[in-house]
């Protein structure tokens, strides 16, 4: 046998190993950013709802438009983002790490929220991310994207419903508050379809 041609079988190995411990790297650093976006949309939502919005009540609420004639808390384009950046934790760092944020997230969600909201606004991210994890889970391996849009959708709708509920016993906001999140789900479609197709020419397999 060739000398070169032996060496060049026994390096390829060594090659493939190094390649594949580079994008477990990759991977793991990508999902701590996840992570860390993912915990920073909790008290940027809550302060947006309170402090951002082109119609803020006296101690309430500060709404945007969504849509003609539709408005919503400010807050639902963090919590749009946060759906999303859930589903990413779990494909970088693995349903348990996924799991564990959420519990986090519930009660980061309660301490930074206003005294008034604790219970709405805990009890809406915690149900509404599992929801939103229950979905993804079974879908992500082969349609990232269907898996993302699919997940936030239900999670979204599962956060409105419960957030309207406990806060205000009324369900006046709901079509504003799905929009409102939707849009944040549709706008995150190209950078989730990227991502995808990066991972495939990268190697980089899901956790």
């Amino acid at each position: 046998m060739d000398c070169g041609a032996e060496d060049g079988l026994m390096t390829q190995p060594i090659e493939n190993t190094r390649r594949q411990a580079e994008a477990d790297t990759r991977r793991v650093v990508e999902g701590i950013v996840c992570l860390v976006l993912f915990a920073l949309t909790i008290p940027a939502a809550n302060w947006l709802i309170g402090n951002v919005g082109t119609m803020c009540a006296p101690n309430g609420a500060c709404l945007i438009p969504v849509a003609p004639g539709l408005m919503a808390p400010s807050g639902v384009t963090m919590i749009g983002i946060a759906l999303v950046l859930r589903d990413l934790v779990q494909r970088r760092l693995g349903v348990g790490v996924a799991a564990g944020a959420i519990v986090v997230g519930a009660g980061l969600s309660a301490l930074v929220a206003p005294p008034a909201l604790v219970l709405a606004s805990a009890s809406a991210f915690l149900i509404s991310e599992l929801a939103d994890l229950a979905v993804y889970t079974p879908l992500a391996r082969k349609r990232l994207v269907t898996a993302v849009v699919a997940s936030s959708f239900v999670g979204l709708v599962v956060d409105s419903i419960i957030f309207l509920s406990l806060a205000f016993g009324s369900l006046d906001f709901l079509a504003g508050q799905v929009v409102g999140k939707g849009w944040m789900v549709l706008l995150s479609i190209p950078f989730v379809h990227y991502l995808r197709h990066r991972d495939e020419r990268l190697g980089m397999t899901p956790a």
